[in-house]
C-alpha cells in the first residue's frame, strides 16, 4: 500500500500539503468521521481523494451537481486515477457500463448525486460494492441553518447506516457552529475529527468602488484582463443578459447565465466557460454552487450582495488555485432598496427579517468601512486578524489620512438631533447635502439648519456617519429600520469637550495586481497549446494544467521529464500525457529567445 506522501506526489503532482490537509487525511486514513470547514480553494477534494488510492476499494463522493462531477472526474483521470460518475446525462447503456466496472472492483472514485444516493437500487448496487469511504461534499446543504438548504441532504444518514464501517468525511466552505453541529447530527457520524480552517483567503485582493459610471471603469479594467477569466454578477436576469450584450459588443467573450435559461443553453454556457471559449460569465446567483474552475481571476459584483455570507462564498469562485486574483464590488448604497425587496419578498417572521435586515446592514459597513476588509470578513467569520496593514484590499494599498473631523461629527450629529433621532444614515446624508426628495419636504426638513449645510458628497458623508457609528459617536439601532441616535460621546462632541478624528476622503478605483516573476511571452504560449490539447481531449484546460503549473514552466525553463516532475500540479501521468508536448514548446520558446542551458532546470 503506498504512502500518503508517494500519493501525494505520484498522482497530484505535489510534494506538501495545504493546511489542514495532512490532519484531515490522517483523521480519514485512521478510519474516523471527519467535518470539515475549509475556505474555497483550500484543497477540499483532495482530503478524500487520497485517502480514497491508500484504501482502495471504492470511495463514493455524494455531490450536488452534474458539472461539478464531470470536472472531478476529468482531473481524476488525467492524473492516472480510475473514476466515474452516474448521473441523469448518462443513457441506460453508458450507466450499465460503470456498474458493471464498479462491481469488478476497477473504480476508485465514484461521484453520485444526493438523489440517486439514497435510491433502494443504487444502495443496493453499492451493497456488492468493497465500499471503504463515503464524502459528502457541500455538506451545509444538509442544514436548514446554513445556506442552499436542500431536502434531499437529509436522507444521507441512510449511507452511514448502510455502511457503519466505512468512514464519513463532510466537506464545505462556510458553516457556522450551529450547522456544523448539525451535519454531525443528520448525518450520524460518530464524534468525528473536526476541522475548521481560516477564512482568510490570502490571494485574493477586495475592492470597493464607486457604482456610478461604473460600465466604462469596467470595461477598463476587462481590457487590461483580457486572456483571464472571470465571473460578473448582476441582481437580475436581465441584467445579465444586458451586460454580456454590452460586453460582447465591446469584443469581450461574454455569456449570461441565470435560472431564467434553458437547460441546455446554461449547460452549454458553463461548459464554454469551463474550457475557455468564453472568458466571462455574466450571470445571477444561479452560477454558483459547484464551480470547479480554478482559474477564476476575478470575480465583480455591479450589485450589493444581500449578506456577507453570500458576498463571501461568490468572491471565493476566484483565485482557486492559489494564485492572485481580485474581488471588485461596484457599490451604491442605492442597492440597499433592492436588498430591502428581497427580504420582503422571500417572507419569513418578523425575527427572521430582523435577522437578514442585520446582516444587510453588516454588508453595507463592509462597502462604507474605513478598515481593513479583509480584517473586517475575518471578524464577521470570528476570526481574528492582526492590526496591521493586509496589503491585499483597497484600504491598506493605499495610507489611510486622518484629519481633525470635528466639524464634520458636529454637523452629522446636530442633524440627528434637529430630526428627533428618528432617522437613518441615508436621510441624514440627504439632509445634509440638500437633497430635493419628497420626503424631505413632506416632512418640512428642508427648513432644518443642517439642511444643504455640507461641503461633501452623499457617498462621502455616508462614509463619514459609517465611521462615527464604528468609533462609538453615534449610535445605531440596527435592525430592519436602522435609526441614529445620541449618545453620551455625541453630546461630549457637540459640547466641544471630544476631537474627533476621520478618515480623510480619496478617490476610488480599480488597481491592477503587480505582475508576477516569470516569462509572460512564454505562459501565453503554454496557455494556448493547453487549449489545444484540452480541446482534443474535451475535457477544460485546468484539467491538464492550472495556471500555476504554466507559471512555474514560464519561470524555470524544464528541459527533461524529470524537472518537468518538479513543478507543482505535474503527476506522473500527466507527464506522460502531456509532458513531450509542453518541453517541445519550451524548447521552441527557448531557442528563439535565445534563453541557455545555464537558465534552464534540467
Amino acid at each position: 500500500m503506498d504512502t500518503k506522501h508517494t500519493v501525494l506526489e505520484k498522482y497530484f503532482g505535489y510534494t506538501s500539503f495545504l493546511p489542514y490537509q495532512e490532519e484531515i487525511v490522517d483523521a480519514v486514513i485512521a478510519g474516523r468521521d471527519v467535518l470539515a470547514v475549509m475556505a474555497t480553494g483550500g484543497g477540499k477534494s483532495l482530503c478524500y481523494q487520497l485517502p480514497a488510492l491508500v484504501f482502495g476499494g471504492l470511495t463514493v463522493v455524494v455531490s450536488p451537481l452534474i458539472a461539478l462531477m464531470k470536472d472531478q472526474v476529468d482531473a481524476l483521470r488525467a492524473n492516472g486515477i480510475p473514476a466515474a460518475t452516474i448521473n441523469s446525462s448518462l443513457g441506460l447503456g453508458e450507466r450499465r457500463i460503470i456498474e458493471r466496472v464498479i462491481l469488478e472492483g476497477r473504480i476508485r472514485i465514484l461521484y453520485i448525486s444526493p438523489e440517486r444516493a439514497v435510491q433502494p437500487s443504487f444502495l443496493s448496487l453499492l451493497s456488492q460494492a468493497d465500499v471503504r469511504l463515503i464524502a459528502i461534499d457541500e455538506a451545509h446543504c444538509i442544514s436548514m441553518w446554513g445556506h442552499n438548504f436542500r431536502p434531499e441532504y437529509r436522507r444521507l444518514r441512510a449511507l452511514k447506516e448502510r455502511f457503519p464501517a466505512a468512514p464519513v468525511i463532510a466537506l464545505t466552505a462556510t458553516a457556522i457552529p450551529a450547522v456544523q453541529d448539525d451535519i454531525a447530527v443528520q448525518l450520524a457520524l460518530k464524534e468525528p475529527a473536526r476541522f475548521v480552517g481560516s477564512f482568510n483567503r490570502k490571494n485574493l485582493t477586495y475592492r470597493v468602488v464607486p457604482k456610478a459610471r461604473y460600465f466604462p471603469r469596467l470595461v477598463a479594467y476587462l481590457s487590461e484582463h483580457r486572456d483571464d477569466a472571470g465571473i460578473v454578477y448582476c441582481f437580475s436576469q436581465k441584467a445579465t443578459e444586458d451586460l454580456a450584450e454590452k460586453l460582447h459588443n465591446k469584443g469581450f467573450l461574454a455569456l449570461p447565465y441565470h435560472a431564467g435559461l434553458p437547460d441546455a443553453v446554461r449547460a452549454e454556457h458553463q461548459e464554454a466557460f469551463s474550457h475557455g471559449d468564453a472568458a466571462i460569465i455574466c450571470a445571477t446567483v444561479a452560477f454558483g454552487m459547484g464551480i470547479d474552475k480554478p482559474d477564476v481571476r476575478f470575480v465583480i459584483h455591479t450589485d450589493l450582495p444581500k449578506d456577507i455570507e453570500s458576498y463571501y462564498q461568490e468572491t471565493g469562485r476566484a483565485g482557486r488555485d492559489g494564485e492572485a486574483s481580485d474581488c471588485i464590488l461596484f457599490y451604491s448604497r442605492g442597492d440597499y432598496g433592492t436588498i430591502r425587496y428581497l427580504i420582503e419578498k422571500e417572507g419569513g417572521d418578523a425575527t427572521q427579517k430582523d435577522v437578514a435586515y442585520r446582516k444587510a446592514g453588516a454588508m453595507l459597513d463592509y462597502c462604507e468601512t474605513a478598515g481593513c476588509r479583509r480584517k473586517f470578513l475575518l471578524d464577521y467569520f470570528g476570526e481574528t486578524y492582526p492590526e496591521e496593514p493586509c496589503g491585499g484590499c483597497d484600504r491598506c494599498e493605499a495610507p489611510v489620512k486622518v484629519f481633525d473631523g470635528t466639524e464634520v461629527a458636529s454637523a452629522v450629529i446636530a442633524c440627528i438631533r434637529q430630526v428627533g433621532e428618528r432617522f437613518g444614515a441615508s436621510y441624514i446624508a440627504d439632509i445634509l447635502t440638500g437633497s430635493k426628495s419628497a420626503r424631505i419636504r413632506e416632512n418640512g426638513h428642508e427648513t432644518l439648519p443642517a439642511y444643504d449645510s455640507g461641503r461633501y458628497t452623499r457617498d462621502q458623508w455616508l462614509l463619514f456617519i459609517q465611521e462615527l457609528v464604528g468609533k462609538g459617536f453615534v449610535t445605531s439601532t440596527g435592525g430592519r429600520y436602522p435609526v441614529l441616535v445620541l449618545n453620551e460621546r455625541s453630546r461630549a462632541v457637540l459640547a466641544g469637550d471630544l476631537v474627533v478624528p476621520l478618515t480623510e476622503p480619496r478617490p476610488e478605483g480599480v488597481v491592477a495586481p503587480e505582475a508576477d516573476d516569470y516569462d509572460e511571452v512564454l505562459f501565453l504560449r503554454l496557455r494556448r497549446l493547453r487549449k489545444v490539447v484540452a480541446d482534443l481531449d474535451r475535457v477544460p484546460p485546468f484539467v491538464v494544467f492550472h495556471d500555476r503549473s504554466l507559471k512555474e514552466m514560464a519561470k524555470f525553463y524544464p528541459g527533461t521529464g524529470v524537472a518537468l516532475l518538479r513543478i507543482y500540479g505535474v503527476s506522473e501521468g500527466k507527464l506522460q500525457r502531456y509532458g513531450r508536448k509542453f518541453l517541445d514548446a519550451i524548447d521552441k520558446h527557448c531557442a528563439e529567445q535565445g534563453i541557455g542551458p545555464e537558465r534552464r532546470s534540467g
